[in-house]
């Protein structure tokens, strides 16, 4: 990596006609024609329901404030840098605690550093707190090219944080995040103190898929597990899609802004009972907005998507380092999580909670800080 090393100070700063666009265009939206007795705006058994749709991007166009949204980001630190001819976009927030541990918090798709924006002051009292946003991703774009994924990230983002003069950090994922999170790890042990992730019981249904079963299981666990899948196979259009038609849908993705905020609202719906929590019934709305504005005015729906392709093209496997202390945190926990992912309890801080899901650092915060800092605690 012999580029400029440069750390430039950055802003957000979208120009005043790109949001008028945007509302423009929300505007003159050419929404589907209903389909009878779909009119339950809480029913995402068939994707999005159209009734909700219209309510959020009503919002979008005429409550939503992107200035003061914009704003709130630039409340932190922020900087570009060049690793490896692409520009990364980092969140830097120093803490003001000189024993303050580096740490870098890794997100995911359809994430973005506004995941962590109701994180990071949880936690800089004991950490100095650095986001970097995967090759793609809002403001790291455009793409210098192809062959971006996870392996050639992780070491990008560990040049990051040699840049920024941290030898040695903590690490934090959840979503793709976690495939980082352990990469970093297994790659430069030296350098890292522990890992922390965050899943929920969606990760069951990658078993037999990305994850081998494990043994011993009983007829009734392995018809658990089996309705896990059966629901996570529903949700895996988007996946396949990533994985394999990244151009196609980028398209569709850069010129409707509808059709971003689709894509992305529908991933946050919460399972509860029979039936879902409205995407902003999990997550706070302005959040949720300001995440899908970012995706829509850095046109990073269709670039992102490439990342998926490029991992699942690259013949890698998950990996996690077996000498780096890790922690996890389970989410909308079920009795199988650890069972599953953890049969030997080899991992030394496991932390299981009813409450949030996916998406635990816009769900759940404060739960996610006070398991991020008791893990820490035990490492470093």
């Amino acid at each position: 990596m012999n580029e400029n090393n440069a750390l430039t100070p950055f802003r957000v700063d979208i120009p005043q006609a790109d949001v008028d666009d945007l509302r423009d265009r929300l505007a003159r939206t050419r929404w589907p024609i209903p389909v009878p007795g779909r009119d339950d705006r809480s029913d995402f058994s068939r994707g999005i329901p159209l009734v909700y749709l219209k309510e959020l991007a009503e919002y979008w166009r005429d409550g939503f404030d992107w200035r003061a949204q914009e704003a709130k980001l630039n409340e932190h630190d922020q900087f570009t840098t060049v690793v490896d001819g692409q520009t990364f976009h980092v969140v830097h927030v120093r803490s003001a605690n000189p024993e303050a541990t580096p740490l870098v918090l890794n997100h995911g798709w359809p994430g973005s550093f506004v995941d962590y924006q109701r994180l990071v002051p949880l936690l800089t009292d004991e950490f100095h707190v650095v986001i970097p946003a995967l090759p793609g991703f809002g403001f790291s774009t455009p793409l210098s090219g192809t062959g971006w994924e996870l392996a050639r990230t992780t070491d990008a983002y560990a040049e990051i944080m040699t840049r920024l003069g941290y030898e040695r950090f903590g690490s934090h994922g959840t979503d793709v995040g976690s495939g980082t999170t352990g990469r970093l790890a297994a790659t430069h042990p030296e350098r890292v103190i522990g890992t922390h992730i965050g899943v929920d019981p969606r990760l069951l249904g990658f078993l037999g898929d990305k994850f081998p079963f494990p043994d011993g299981l009983s007829d009734d666990e392995i018809a658990q597990i089996e309705a896990v899948r059966a629901e996570d196979a529903a949700d895996r259009g988007y996946l396949l899609m990533q994985d394999h038609r990244p151009d196609t849908i980028g398209a569709a993705l850069t010129d409707s802004p509808v059709g971003q905020l689709a894509w992305i609202a529908e991933k946050f719906r919460t399972r509860t009972g029979g039936g879902y929590r409205t995407p902003d019934e999990s997550v706070d709305r302005d959040q949720l907005l300001t995440n899908v504005s970012l995706y829509w005015f850095t046109r990073s729906g269709a670039s992102s998507a490439q990342f998926y392709y490029e991992s699942e093209h690259s013949g890698l496997d998950l990996v996690m380092a077996g000498g780096v202390p890790s922690g996890w945190a389970v989410f909308d926990t079920h009795p199988l999580v650890r069972r599953a992912m953890d049969p030997g309890k080899v991992i030394g801080h496991w932390s299981e909670f009813a409450e949030g899901g996916h998406f635990p650092a816009m769900e759940e915060p404060k739960l996610l800080a006070d398991d991020i800092r008791a893990f820490f605690r035990g490492v470093s």
